[in-house]
């Protein structure tokens, strides 16, 4: 077992439930990430968006201090010494799937950080419904893509 790897595991859950947490208990807010961005990309109501710009700040910046750092992002590839690996599709691929994630957390009134840590959170039936159906998708796709497509 690689103790490191789940020592880094469980600093990174603990700190998204901080933040989850502190964004709730400070405005009020679910940490749903989706939720999130289409509100600072669509719905532009009047001084939300600062917020919202610190928030996604803070994602993309904690992954970039790493890697500035020489910390790395972490084994991200499955392979010994690799960061991010090649992409595994190509852009049109990774569009279309992008749009399809972006469908799904329009149909599903959230994502996974909305719903499988906020709403469980919450123990909201709902969010739970929507994670299992997360976690069914996530199951059948890895299967199809791996053992199926090849």
């Amino acid at each position: 077992m690689d103790w490191m790897a789940s020592i880094q595991g469980l600093i990174g859950g603990v700190l998204i439930g901080l933040a989850a947490v502190w964004l709730m208990a400070s405005l009020g807010r679910i940490a749903g990430i989706s939720g999130i961005v289409s509100g600072l990309l669509l719905d532009r109501p009047q001084g939300d968006s600062a917020w919202r710009v610190a928030f996604v700040a803070g994602l993309v910046s904690g992954p970039l201090l790493l890697a500035l750092t020489g910390s790395g992002l972490g084994n991200v590839v499955g392979q010994s010494g690799a960061v991010v690996g090649e992409p595994v599709a190509g852009v049109t691929t990774m569009l279309i799937a992008g749009l399809l994630v972006g469908v799904g957390t329009g149909i599903g009134s959230g994502c996974t950080s909305g719903h499988g840590v906020c709403g469980l959170a919450r123990l909201s039936p709902r969010s739970l419904a929507a994670t299992l159906t997360f976690m069914a998708a996530a199951i059948v796709t890895v299967f199809v893509v791996r053992h199926v497509g090849g």
